[in-house]
């Protein structure tokens, strides 16, 4: 038995619990929130891509949108110019097959490093309501990659935009029957108040946050 089974087979006793397999807890947990209805919510009367957009800019992350997936790395190569930034990136996995090396950029598919000045990721969704990106680590979605480098760019796609927190956490429960490790959000760069609380950003990296919201595939 491994010290995780050991510890939750001591909750279980403790709780009185016989022995339960891991997927019959799983199900147990998903009847027990389907059971739950939401709890009372604004009204959702805007457009989710239009309330995302306008919601990361508030959190100084910038913004740009494209027509289809192909048209990302010029996009892309525009925005790195334009902040003097180096053509030189990391990505996912699933953006490696992106025509990078025509946009002019050098781009890598692995875990970034500190040293790496660019990261370019997915995002597993959206939350319009806050401007915020849902993300999902695994052995295809480093963290690293929005994490260590000073610049994080974002492609998501708009159909992946939902309006809330709750919608976001949803889409996760029906697509992923197995949850990940980490679940992170990201509103704009990271930020620290801490010292005589003036707002700093980029106080852990990301200095800067870019999205390039995607029309179509």
């Amino acid at each position: 038995m491994s010290a995780r089974e050991n510890i939750l087979t001591r909750i279980r006793a403790r709780q009185a619990k016989g022995p339960a397999t891991e997927s019959a807890a799983r199900e147990a947990v998903r009847a027990h929130i389907a059971a739950h209805p939401q709890n009372p919510r604004p009204a959702v009367r805007w457009d989710p891509a239009a309330r995302f957009r306008a919601e990361a800019l508030k959190l100084a992350s910038t913004v740009d949108e494209v027509e289809s997936m192909a048209a990302v790395p010029a996009c892309v190569a525009a925005y790195l110019d334009a902040q003097r930034l180096p053509r030189e990136a990391v990505c996912w996995d699933a953006l490696a097959a992106l025509d990078w090396r025509a946009a002019g950029i050098e781009v890598t598919a692995r875990p970034a490093r500190a040293s790496d000045p660019v990261g370019i990721t997915a995002s597993f969704c959206a939350i319009a309501e806050t401007g915020t990106l849902m993300m999902l680590s695994g052995p295809r979605t480093p963290s690293t990659t929005s994490l260590l480098p000073e610049t994080h760019v974002a492609v998501v796609e708009k159909s992946r935009i939902v309006a809330g927190m709750e919608e976001a956490w949803q889409v996760m429960r029906t697509e992923r029957r197995v949850a990940p490790r980490a679940a992170y959000f990201i509103s704009g760069p990271s930020r620290t108040a801490d010292i005589e609380q003036t707002v700093t950003l980029g106080a852990h990296k990301p200095y800067r946050v870019h999205i390039v919201l995607v029309e179509g595939a």
